[in-house]
């Protein structure tokens, strides 16, 4: 594999594995959902496996999430900003963290704001 190719397979199969694990589901649990074997999806998940479009259809529709979401912000040239390394740095953590950053973010703009009144 080249460098680039293994480095999106690696954040690809990151993302997926947080998905499964916010989902409370194993990798024998979303393989069985699937159809993909266990081994498959840990070789996945840890960025050894290239997926095909089929096996990431498959994964999506069982993980409940569109393929797009798999693939928001992991552009290798967009992960040099800012904003996308603040995509990337949420992308790997739990839906509920996400809840308790977007709070945080508006709390800080509307202090921000008052602040300027």
């Amino acid at each position: 594999m080249e460098e680039s190719t293994k480095q999106l397979a690696k954040i690809l199969g990151e993302r997926i594995r947080v998905l499964r694990l916010d989902m409370d589901l194993s990798q024998e649990q979303l393989g069985e959902r699937s159809g993909l074997h266990t081994n498959y999806i840990g070789q996945i998940e840890r960025g050894e496996k290239n997926l095909t479009i089929e096996s990431l259809q498959k994964i999506s529709r069982s993980l409940g999430v569109p393929l797009e979401q798999l693939f928001h912000s992991i552009d290798p040239l967009y992960a040099h900003s800012e904003l996308g390394q603040i995509v990337a740095m949420l992308s790997e953590r739990p839906v509920t963290d996400l809840a308790l950053v977007l709070s945080l973010i508006k709390t800080v703009f509307a202090w921000e704001v008052e602040k300027r009144n």
